[in-house]
């Protein structure tokens, strides 16, 4: 019921705005297109609104505040992830296999949002497992089935899922992190900014910068992937030889 103040009861803000009546899964994917054009510090429940023609007071009847919007995000980059994985119809049971195809997806959903990946971190950091988003908490028992499938204990499929958890996000966010300082510019040197560094006191840096430009791509992500499990693969064999 709408709450009365000293003028009559209070106005209701609508929800019906230019595209039709909200849903979450339409204000979740409006905020994550303004972010993907603007960045984070674009985001917020004005600017969302006019987004979607609508006062911004009817967006809190899908996320009561900014944090709980920051959340749906984070719900918005797993529920895409999940259907990568749907429309992969190459699954291969070998937990190996397994943990590769969802490390190729996780990697094209952030390379494809990367103004919204720095919520993976930030937010994850700040909300308890239990109140996570749903497709976060299916993205950790996809994992960890995968893991207790191939006859991890409980304690050795932990230790997996963090230290693969830690190289995905970990890689991802190296991917991300910007190197060109003018991209304007057509000298190599001068686009990533080489006279920025002093060559006396930063020589390996400055001789490594146009390599660390490139990225590493999906072959980077699964040479990296292979040498970390090569160790857990032999544990699991020793475990169960």
């Amino acid at each position: 019921m709408a709450k009365e103040n000293g003028r009559g009861p209070a106005r209701r803000a609508s929800d019906r705005g230019r595209l039709g009546r909200l849903t979450r899964e339409r204000v979740l994917t409006a905020a994550l297109a303004l972010v993907d054009r603007e960045g984070l510090s674009a985001l917020s429940m004005r600017r969302l609104g006019t987004e979607l023609g609508v006062e911004a007071m009817a967006l809190y009847r899908y996320a009561a505040s900014k944090d709980s919007l920051l959340d749906g995000l984070v719900e918005a980059l797993y529920l895409e992830l999940e259907e990568r994985l749907a429309a992969d119809a190459d699954e291969d049971p070998d937990w190996r296999a397994g943990l590769h195809r969802i490390a190729r997806a996780t990697y094209a959903v952030c390379l494809t949002h990367p103004q919204a990946v720095p919520l993976i971190a930030t937010r994850l950091l700040a909300v308890p497992l239990a109140q996570r988003p749903a497709a976060v908490l299916r993205d950790h028992e996809r994992v960890l089935t995968l893991l207790r499938g191939a006859g991890f204990d409980e304690a050795a499929a932990a230790d997996v899922f963090r230290a693969f958890t830690a190289w995905l996000l970990g890689y991802v966010s190296v991917e991300l992190r910007p190197v060109v300082d003018n991209p304007d510019e057509t000298d190599p040197a001068f686009r990533l900014g080489l006279h920025r560094l002093s060559a006396k006191e930063l020589p390996v840096l400055r001789q490594t910068a146009a390599a660390l430009a490139e990225r590493g791509g999906p072959e980077g992500l699964a040479a990296g992937l292979d040498a970390l499990l090569d160790g857990f693969s032999s544990r699991l064999s020793a475990a169960s030889g």
